[in-house]
């Protein structure tokens, strides 16, 4: 009788626990649920958006393998009966499109390297030196970026012109190797390096330079290589300022040798798309090998809203 009492009193206790732990388990599972409804809902939305984005390069991939009397054809077709490839060897017929591909090679990776030197040597100054009026002169330097470049386009015309830079390589290169977004990214990335690491080289006797160049750079390749990314697409597809300091077709870049197509009464639609294929090439082979170095660059400075 007692057992029977003891088994009859022990049992609700189980259940109570098995209907707990049921609960439990139930709390996770519907939140689990949610989440794949709510990643679902988001995968749907970014679908259609995508191709939405992609449309208008799927386009001109589709121009530039077309003749001249299929650009205007209603409806439009998007992948063309024959495919014309002799459109981008006409190209570098037409146009000395070689040139113009050598001069963004040159003029955007000196650029890129340039600033990698002077922005990372003004970051580490406004992020480890003291000395009076540091943080007034860094509020300063990134007001400039409140100034459209449109702005001051005339001002650096006239001192380049003064200088004898103009149709230059010199016009090209020297007004974008200084950049306050690139100080203000690299900047931030290093204060979020421990001070201790400096206090130890100090201590093994090392100056300001060796700490700058042994200590900070090599901890900074994430910031360093977004920065790169940034710098090298801005100037590869940097239209108006080469536009106006460059006057002869030998010092044009890609993004003005192409506007050489596209005429006041008429312009050859297919050969313009061909040539812009090509000079998306890079930028497209940068971005694809180089995004998880511009998405942790951006986490890691503080950049991404976090």
């Amino acid at each position: 009788m007692s057992s029977a009492a003891a088994g009859g009193v022990g049992t609700p206790a189980p259940d109570a626990r098995g209907a707990g732990s049921r609960g439990a388990g139930a709390r996770p599972s519907r939140a689990r649920r949610k989440r794949r409804i709510g990643m679902w809902l988001l995968v749907i939305f970014l679908i259609p958006a995508a191709i939405f984005m992609l449309a208008p390069f799927v386009w001109m991939l589709s121009t530039s393998l077309k003749g001249v009397g299929q650009v205007f054809e209603y409806p439009p077709r998007w992948i063309p009966e024959t495919f014309h490839w002799e459109n981008y060897t006409r190209v570098f017929k037409v146009l000395p499109f070689g040139r113009f591909f050598f001069n963004s090679a040159v003029v955007a990776t000196t650029v890129t390297v340039l600033q990698l030197i002077t922005c990372s040597l003004a970051a580490y100054a406004f992020a480890r030196l003291r000395f009076p009026g540091r943080d007034a002169l860094f509020l300063a330097y990134l007001g400039t970026l409140m100034i459209p470049g449109q702005v001051i386009l005339i001002p650096n015309f006239i001192l380049l012109r003064y200088l004898g830079w103009i149709d230059t390589y010199w016009a090209l290169i020297v007004p974008g190797i200084f950049s306050a977004f690139g100080t203000f990214l690299l900047r931030q990335y290093f204060l979020t390096i421990p001070a201790e690491l400096e206090a130890a080289a100090v201590v093994d006797g090392a100056t300001r330079f060796q700490i700058y160049t042994r200590v900070i750079l090599p901890l900074a390749g994430p910031a360093l290589s977004a920065l790169a990314i940034f710098t090298f697409l801005g100037q590869w597809n940097s239209f108006l300022f080469p536009l106006v300091v460059t006057k002869s077709t030998g010092m044009s870049t890609l993004t003005v040798g192409l506007r050489t197509l596209q005429g006041q009464y008429n312009t050859d639609w297919t050969l313009l798309m061909a040539g812009a294929v090509i000079a998306l090439a890079p930028v497209l082979i940068v971005f694809i090998f180089a995004q998880r170095y511009i998405i942790r660059g951006i986490a890691l400075t503080g950049l991404g809203g976090r």
